[in-house]
């Protein structure tokens, strides 16, 4: 199980256990990551689980799909090169260590 690093807006980092194949939005609310909503599901749609990805991570993580990049510069706030939604990225085995910065509402 890889340990992703999720930097909450306020600083508090929380270091949680996720399981590969399930998306780091899924990690985040199972262990009740501040900032981290998913108020759709995971469906790509709302941007409540909008981070940004650690420098050493951004090209392993690769960039958003068309569908992601429409909702981040549509819905979310703050969005810079290294944003992407949380539920977009699917956890393997090969990402322990990620780190994700929450974005915040008022990013």
């Amino acid at each position: 199980m890889p340990k992703i690093s999720f930097f909450e807006p306020d600083g508090t980092v929380r270091l949680v256990d996720a399981m590969a194949g399930e998306s780091a939005m899924r990690a985040a609310t199972r262990h009740g990551v501040d900032g981290i909503i998913g108020e759709c599901g995971g469906s790509c749609i709302c941007a409540t689980c909008h981070c940004y990805v650690d420098e050493a991570w951004r090209e392993r993580v690769g960039p958003p799909g068309d569908i992601e990049a429409d909702v981040l510069e549509f819905e979310a706030h703050g969005v810079r090169g290294e944003s992407r939604l949380a539920c977009q990225i699917t956890i393997t085995d090969a990402m322990e260590g990620l780190a994700l910065r929450v974005a915040g509402r008022n990013a």
